[in-house]
């Protein structure tokens, strides 16, 4: 089993989850983070630190349309192994559902 970004991610990006993550297997787009299944131990000390609750593990249905893009993008995008700044308006996105669309593809720029 391992853990899984799901949609309320998009537009927020927060990393509280980045920060406690002991493998670093976390991955950043411009306005999305994914976890690497290969590298995720499965500890689950990301899911409660996620202020937008977008962290599921694997076997949860809510997680199940995102299994592929966390697989997908932990290879493109770069690793993240240190909390930044979310994104500025991510309160005000937080909660919305319907986000898909709206993933950005293009990597995390520091």
């Amino acid at each position: 089993m391992t853990y899984v970004v799901t949609e309320n991610c998009i537009r927020c990006k927060f990393t509280d989850c980045v920060e406690v993550c002991p493998v670093d297997c976390f991955y950043a787009g411009e306005n999305f983070l994914v976890i690497n299944p290969d590298e995720c131990i499965d500890c689950g000390v990301c899911e409660p630190e996620c202020p937008a609750e977008a962290i599921f593990p694997d076997s949860d249905n809510r997680a199940a349309p995102w299994i592929e893009v966390n697989a997908k993008y932990s290879t493109q995008w770069p690793n993240m192994t240190r909390k930044i700044d979310a994104l500025p308006d991510a309160e005000d996105w937080k909660d919305k559902p319907g986000k898909a669309a709206m993933l950005s593809e293009a990597p995390h720029q520091s």
